[in-house]
């Protein structure tokens, strides 16, 4: 056997072990009964927290009267929440309007504004959600995540003593066309399985899709400014809890993103601008995505088809159907939508892996809601600071040093 076809077989081999390993954990930790917030059921009404909801609008997203009505409709006691909004014009308003003054009931605040504290259009939209929050609990969720009646019970649910944050990948639902499809398979049977094996084995991320904050901890890492510290606030959230000595952990059952039409654009763009996010955050962490998905593996099975003569594209069809089958096995366990053809869509999704590897390398910049943004433009301002100040640092060091050399002098000679 040449070394080449002994690659490819120990490389199937460690990838299918990894996949169904990582699919067998993901199902184990969905079907697991959901732990039950606040202690008992009949302690509910005295230990609830008040929570704040802050929701960052730009735009009117597919479904937004459904994902805006349903932060309405939550069934617990003490909450509010605050809508934010950067531009006066944005077509959004109207409908926030509308949803609030159809539920009076609910504390709801609409907060027009843009204070530039990052380079982050998001952050500096939530900063002012975040300063008139009136509770210590404050969850931060995206606009087109569609929130659960037992939304915010969920999120306590996953709360330890040890904790930091709590957030949820987002998962598509109701998705329109062959693009949306595709979108669905990055999301659900992909990243956030696993986002999901990362977190059961202790080192879960944040994702900016919804996160609960008790106010103490971001403040006490400097407040909600410590978020412009990288491009993506997710992504400095996850290294402000972990500086802490906390963990990020993830819901038990992650939130629907409905999706709508999705362009093809629209999906490269939205995974590349992740994808670069990833690689500039948590380099280590990306580098293996060269090795995800099934594409590589099936060239794999058709090389070691064709050196031992057996039916190329009968093995490499019976590969895929083993591959994507699982897939589909987690989707139905999960309740996630899983269509017939998936195995088409998941496999379209994995040839555009290397493609997406390979640009996220390549590249830095992206679009974000008409922002033309940098994901290291943080990490060179921070880089430029530090060069300005680092003189004066090693100034007031070797004064330091020399004070104390003559201290010590000064006391031989006594």
């Amino acid at each position: 056997m040449t070394g080449t076809i002994l690659a490819a077989a120990v490389f199937c081999a460690v990838v299918s072990f990894i996949h169904i390993a990582s699919i067998t954990i993901a199902i184990v930790r969905f079907r697991r009964p959901v732990r039950e917030p606040f202690g008992e059921p009949q302690q509910h009404s005295q230990t609830q927290p008040s929570v704040s909801i802050v929701r960052p609008l730009c735009g009117i997203d597919n479904y937004a009267d459904d994902t805006l009505r349903s932060t309405f409709e939550l069934e617990y006691p003490h909450y509010e929440i605050l809508f934010c909004v950067a531009s006066a014009v944005d077509p959004v308003l109207p409908l926030v309007r509308g949803l609030m003054a159809a539920h009076p009931a609910v504390a709801a605040k609409l907060l027009i504004g843009d204070d530039r504290i990052s380079t982050n259009p998001k952050l500096n939209n939530v900063i002012k959600g975040w300063r008139a929050a009136a509770h210590d609990w404050i969850v931060i969720a995206d606009s087109n995540v569609l929130m659960p009646r037992d939304y915010v019970q969920q999120l306590f649910a996953s709360w330890r003593d040890d904790t930091g944050l709590v957030a949820s990948p987002p998962v598509g639902a109701l998705p329109q066309g062959f693009w949306a499809e595709i979108e669905c398979a990055f999301l659900n049977t992909y990243q956030a399985r696993w986002q999901y094996l990362i977190d059961t084995l202790g080192c879960g991320f944040a994702q900016g899709k919804t996160m609960l904050w008790r106010r103490a901890d971001l403040e006490a890492a400097g407040g909600i400014d410590a978020l412009g510290k990288e491009v993506a606030e997710d992504a400095a959230a996850t290294k402000i809890v972990r500086a802490a000595g906390r963990k990020v952990r993830l819901i038990d059952r992650p939130l629907a993103q409905p999706l709508g039409h999705r362009t093809a654009s629209e999906v490269w763009n939205r995974q590349l601008r992740w994808a670069r996010l990833r690689r500039a955050s948590f380099f280590l962490y990306f580098l293996p995505e060269i090795f995800s998905g099934g594409a590589l593996p099936i060239i794999a099975v058709a090389m070691l088809a064709y050196r031992f003569d057996w039916p190329v594209a009968p093995s490499a069809v019976a590969f895929a159907a083993f591959w994507y089958g699982a897939e589909m096995l987690l989707a139905a366990v999960a309740d996630w939508h899983a269509p017939v053809l998936y195995p088409l869509y998941g496999l379209s999704r994995d040839l555009l892996l290397p493609a997406l590897f390979a640009a996220a390398l390549k590249g830095n910049d992206f679009v974000w809601r008409g922002n033309e943004m940098q994901v290291e433009r943080m990490q060179a301002q921070r880089r430029r600071a530090l060069a300005r100040v680092r003189p004066g640092v090693r100034r007031v060091a070797a004064n330091g040093r020399r004070r104390l050399r003559s201290l010590r002098e000064r006391l031989s000679e006594r």
